[in-house]
């Protein structure tokens, strides 16, 4: 079985094990009923992107591509307008969060413009790569004080050189999350993620290296249930999936979403064996 479908089926289970129910929960679906949710506190896991390691699943289809232009759209666009968001990567999905003024307020790509956070971690890495400050923390306080739509679930990443002992220098990545929506999100998070540290890596001139996602809560909303189980009931496709980066680029800020390629997985066969789910959003 896939890396990547065994590491959710093993964690959706203990979710629905383990999980307990939330009492008054903030989210809400859209027709106005509270989104409860089972959840669990405090989970780690890891991939090993030098050994082909990526955390994608066959177990629904994944959409990969808008999930990476909402990761340039926060990172190197730096931005939190929803008209930039639809126009130049197709997604509406932040929509919800609309403040009033076709943004989602002072969080994610707005708080990367305001303290210059990408600019600093890649100038950081590349003039002291041995450093153990390379941090980029989206949980600033003080643009919290302004209008926002909604505090960032996924709000720091950690980056670490390490001289392997191949004599291969390695970039290492954390990522952390204060929350995540495990049905709809925690797949997609990951797999941005581990671009992200890609395009870093790329751009600083070493090697993606181990990927770990460190979650405080992690949860499935009452709705997902019955989907998450016929999630486990599907059999894992055989496959070998990786991610392509053209080559012909090193310049963090010059990636387009096309420069960055999922190959070796079967979308047309996932859709047909394991097809895809609808599940109602807790906004």
């Amino acid at each position: 079985m896939l890396k990547a479908d065994l590491m959710f089926k093993e964690l959706s289970k203990r979710i629905l094990e383990e999980g307990c129910m939330d009492v008054d929960p903030r989210p809400h679906y859209e027709d106005g009923t509270k989104a409860h949710t089972l959840s669990i506190n405090h989970v780690m896991q890891s991939y090993d992107l030098s050994k082909g390691e990526i955390p994608l699943i066959t177990l629904r289809p994944i959409a990969v591509k808008s999930s990476i232009g909402e990761l340039l759209w926060i990172y190197q666009d730096a931005s939190n307008n929803l008209d930039l968001l639809k126009d130049k990567y197709g997604i509406t999905w932040w929509d919800e969060w609309d403040i009033g003024d076709r943004t989602i307020g002072a969080c994610y790509g707005e708080t990367v413009r305001r303290h210059d956070l990408m600019r600093n971690l890649l100038n950081d890495i590349k003039e002291n790569p041995d450093g153990r400050r390379h941090i980029i923390n989206m949980w600033q306080e003080e643009d919290f004080k302004d209008k926002h739509g909604l505090k960032p679930c996924a709000y720091q990443t950690v980056f670490n050189v390490r001289h392997g002992k191949d004599n291969i220098d390695y970039l290492d990545m954390c990522l952390f999350q204060r929350s995540s929506d495990y049905a709809t999100a925690g797949i997609i998070n990951q797999l941005q993620y581990v671009i992200f540290q890609m395009l870093v890596a790329r751009h600083t001139g070493f090697k993606p290296g181990k990927f770990t996602w460190f979650v405080a809560n992690i949860q499935i909303y009452d709705r997902h249930i019955d989907k998450i189980k016929e999630m486990l009931e599907r059999e894992s496709i055989d496959c070998n999936p990786y991610i392509e980066i053209n080559p012909e680029k090193t310049d963090f800020y010059s990636f387009t979403v096309d420069d960055i390629k999922i190959k070796g997985y079967p979308r047309e066969e996932i859709k047909k064996k394991n097809p895809q789910l609808k599940f109602d959003i807790g906004i």
